[in-house]
Formats: C-alpha cells, sequence, structure tokens
C-alpha cells in the first residue's frame, strides 16, 4: 500500500511509502489521505497523528507530474484531482488531534502543502524544502498559500514561491516554514500524548480561529475557556500537582 495507518502506543503514523516515485502523490493517494486521516481522529488510542515517509530520503515529491500531465488536458479529471488535493489538505488542516509532519529528505510542491497542513514540522538536517509552481506555469491553492503565509509571513512566503528554489533545514528553521530539527519526532509526540486531550483539541481549535481572523472572544469561545474548569482533565490535572505526580487524564 502507497499509503497506511500504523499505530504505536498513543502515537498514530501515517506512512507515505512510493520510495520509487519519491512518494509522489497519485489520484488515488489524494482520494485515500482524508480516509486515513478520519480514521486515525475516530481512534481512541491515538492522541497524536506523525505524517512521515517509510523510509528516508523523501518525505514527499509532490503531486505525480506524470499522471497529471495524462490528465491535465481533461477538465473533469482536473476538477477531481483539485477536489481530492483540497481535501486531503483541509483534513489534515482541521484534523481535532494534534499532527506532525517528520520531514526526512525532500519535501516539495504538494509534499511541502501536505507538511504545512499539520500543526508542527519536524525535519532532519539534510530535508530539503520548496514549492516549485512556478516552474510548471501552475498556481497553489490558495488554501496553500495560506498556511505557507500563516507560517512564514507574507514576504518569505513571495520568495519561495517566487522562485521555486529548494531550501535547506537550516535556513527552513530560521524562516518558520519548520519549527524543529532533529531525528525522530517521537519525544516529542509522547510528551504532547500525555497532556490533556481536550485542552489539545480545543486550544488546536482556538488557534485556528486565530489563524482564520478572530480577533476577540465571542460567546463560544467564553463559553469554552469558562467550560474547562468543570472537565474530568482539569480535576485531574490539580490532583496531579498537588500530589506531585504525574497526570493520568481520562
Amino acid at each position: 500500500m502507497s499509503l497506511r495507518l500504523e499505530t504505536s502506543g498513543a502515537v498514530g503514523h501515517l506512512i507515505i511509502d512510493r520510495a520509487a516515485k519519491r512518494n509522489a502523490i497519485t489520484q488515488a493517494m489524494w482520494e485515500q489521505f482524508p480516509q486515513l486521516v478520519e480514521r486515525a481522529m475516530a481512534d481512541d488510542a491515538i492522541r497524536v497523528l506523525i505524517l512521515r515517509a517509510a523510509a528516508p530520503g523523501a518525505f514527499c515529491a509532490g503531486a505525480d507530474i506524470a499522471e497529471f500531465g495524462a490528465g491535465a488536458a481533461d477538465p473533469m479529471w482536473r476538477a477531481a484531482n483539485q477536489a481530492a488535493i483540497a481535501r486531503a489538505q483541509i483534513e489534515l488542516t482541521l484534523a481535532p488531534k494534534p499532527v506532525i509532519a517528520f520531514i526526512e529528505g525532500d519535501c516539495v510542491g504538494g509534499g511541502c502543502g501536505l507538511a504545512l497542513a499539520c500543526d508542527l514540522r519536524v525535519a532532519t538536517a539534510k530535508a530539503r524544502l520548496g514549492i516549485t509552481p512556478a516552474r510548471l506555469g501552475l498556481l497553489y491553492s490558495l488554501h496553500d498559500t495560506k498556511l505557507l503565509v500563516d507560517a512564514v509571513g507574507p514576504s518569505q512566503a513571495k520568495r519561495i514561491l517566487f522562485t521555486g528554489s529548494l531550501m535547506g533545514a537550516e535556513e527552513a528553521l530560521r524562516i518558520g516554514l519548520v519549527d524543529m530539527i532533529g531525528g525522530d519526532p517521537t519525544p516529542l509526540a509522547g510528551t504532547i500524548a500525555a497532556n490533556s486531550r481536550h485542552s489539545l483539541r480545543e486550544t488546536k481549535a482556538m488557534i485556528r480561529r486565530i489563524l482564520n481572523g478572530q480577533a476577540h472572544d465571542d460567546e463560544t469561545t467564553s463559553a469554552l475557556f469558562a467550560d474547562a474548569f468543570t472537565q474530568p482533565d482539569f480535576e485531574e490535572g490539580v490532583s496531579a500537582f498537588l500530589a506531585k505526580r504525574k497526570p493520568v487524564f481520562p
């Protein structure tokens, strides 16, 4: 299978396994992405999801250009392809649980879009990242462009998109395209997974509201803040703090 979901304790792994094509994503794979993300979100055992390649070398080279070139002349295929890509990216962006992209090797075009749709991006020192539609006479979607601007700001986003150049992990870290350089995201995932699922879910939703333009509390966000004090997680967190032990959230 070119895409699969595996579980290790509280961490799910959404694995891209098409190394012969540098993990380029086909139409069938774009269509499979939302199903696997939904399955991970529905699995109570999974608290954090890591999107990664099966092996080092390439995180994802983006869309399968050979398939794309063959289908591009058909408006119906183009529409179906655009819809499938958009759904995959948005499903990752709106997933209620934290999602980490682990970038080993090249992360290009639509692959960078997948990484940007995740909450955090951890890259190895040898990773290279770039967004290259300008080299093909194409455009990056509005959704993916917004994710890029949210991560690096408008000026850096323009530089990345205008040049289509690849950058190394250190430069990507400097401008905010990746969040950490490291060889294994498992310790980070474990730290996150040990915290309150209620807090993680609502914090992610709160940040999404801010990124979508909300600047002030409304009835919903005020209620969410107040409701946290009534949750079992708050009771457990306080009890653990007073007892000087690690909390075990329900």
